[in-house]
C-alpha cells in the first residue's frame, strides 16, 4: 500500500494552532496524529472531525475546554491532517476508519471515561466507537452529524455534495470547508485546510469519504450501523445534541437522537445560532462551553 506523509513544513505558522502532534501507529504501520492538550488527569474530551477537515477545525474550542480543566484529544483521521494518507481510494472504507481510530484511541492512548464530540464523519465514526466500546465513554455530544443506515432518504444537499466529490476535477479542500461555514474564512484559514494536501495524490481519503456514507440498505456499512443504533437505543448515559441552525445537510437530525436515545431524555439540547455545517468555525467557543457545562453538570459515574 502506497502511503503519503505530508511534509511537516506545510504545517508551520498556522493561525491559532500552536499544537504539536502526538503520533501513534495503527495496523499497517499507518501513523495517526493527535492533538493532546490540557491536564493529563482531567476528564477526556475526544474531538472527532469530519470530511474534509482535520483537527485544525477545533482550534477555537481547545482553549475553552482546557481552561475548564479538561484534557482534549483531537486526532486526525487517516487520510487527513498530519496523519498518513494511503494513495489508493480502495484502502479506505467505513469499517477501516472505525478500527484505525479504535486502535489509536484505546489500544495506543488508552483513553477511558471519554466524552465524545462528533461532527460530520466524526459522528459517523465516533458513534460506532461508542456502540462497539460503550464502557470507554461517559457522555456523547453530537453536532451536525448522523448515523445513517441506508434505510432513510438522504437530503438533496448531501446527494449533491456526494456527486460533486466524486465527479469534480477541481477539489479544493479549503474552499469546500469555507463553503460549509456561515462566516467568511480568512485566506490563511482556508490555506490551513489546504495544508495537508500538497497535490491531488494526497486527497484520496477526502475524495472517497462521501461515497462511504451508507445511502442504500445493502451498503457494506449498513448492518454495522443498524447494530450501533441497537446499542444507542439502550444508551442511558448523558447524550446531548448541539446542532447549528444553518446546516442544510444535517438539519433536523438532532430530533432523531432526541427521540431514540434514552440518555438524551431531559437533556439541555441546544441549537447554536449563526452556525453552518462546520459550526466549530462559526460558533466554536459556544459549542465548547456547551460541552464543558455538560461535563460539569454530569459527573462521571
Amino acid at each position: 500500500m502506497e502511503v503519503l506523509r505530508t511534509p511537516d513544513e506545510r504545517f508551520t505558522g498556522l493561525p491559532d494552532f500552536p499544537y504539536e502532534p502526538r503520533y501513534v501507529e495503527v495496523d499497517g504501520g499507518l501513523r495517526v496524529a493527535c492533538v493532546d492538550e490540557g491536564p493529563a488527569d482531567g476528564e477526556t474530551v475526544l474531538l472527532l472531525h469530519g470530511e474534509p477537515s482535520w483537527s485544525f477545525l477545533y482550534r477555537r474550542m481547545i482553549p475553552v475546554l482546557t481552561a475548564a480543566g479538561l484534557r482534549v484529544v483531537a486526532p486526525d483521521l487517516v487520510g487527513f491532517g498530519r496523519s498518513d494518507k494511503p494513495v489508493d481510494r480502495a484502502a479506505y472504507n467505513y469499517a477501516a476508519h472505525v478500527e484505525w481510530m479504535r486502535q489509536a484511541l484505546f489500544d495506543r492512548l488508552g483513553l477511558d471515561d471519554v466524552t465524545l464530540v462528533g461532527q460530520d464523519w466524526g459522528g459517523l465514526i465516533g458513534l460506532r466507537l461508542v456502540a462497539e466500546n460503550p464502557d470507554r465513554f461517559a457522555r456523547v455530544v453530537v453536532a451536525n452529524t448522523g448515523l445513517p443506515t441506508g434505510d432513510q432518504k438522504m437530503s438533496e444537499a448531501f446527494l449533491a455534495w456526494q456527486r460533486f466529490s466524486q465527479e469534480s476535477p477541481d477539489f479544493r479542500i479549503g474552499r469546500v470547508v469555507s463553503n460549509g461555514c456561515a462566516t467568511d474564512l480568512a485566506p490563511e484559514v482556508v490555506a490551513a485546510y489546504d495544508a495537508p494536501f500538497p497535490d491531488d495524490r494526497y486527497t484520496a481519503g477526502a475524495r472517497v469519504f462521501p461515497a462511504l456514507v451508507p445511502t442504500r440498505p445493502d451498503d457494506p456499512a449498513a448492518a454495522a450501523n443498524r447494530a450501533a443504533w441497537g446499542v444507542l437505543a439502550r444508551w442511558d448515559k448523558p447524550f446531548l445534541t448541539a446542532f447549528s441552525d444553518g446546516d442544510p445537510i444535517t438539519g433536523g437530525g438532532d430530533r432523531v437522537f432526541q427521540k431514540l436515545v434514552p440518555g438524551a431524555q431531559g437533556m439541555p439540547h441546544t441549537t447554536l445560532a449563526g452556525g453552518g455545517h462546520f459550526l466549530q468555525e462559526d460558533v466554536g467557543p459556544e459549542l465548547a462551553r456547551v460541552v464543558a457545562d455538560l461535563i460539569a453538570a454530569t459527573p462521571a459515574r
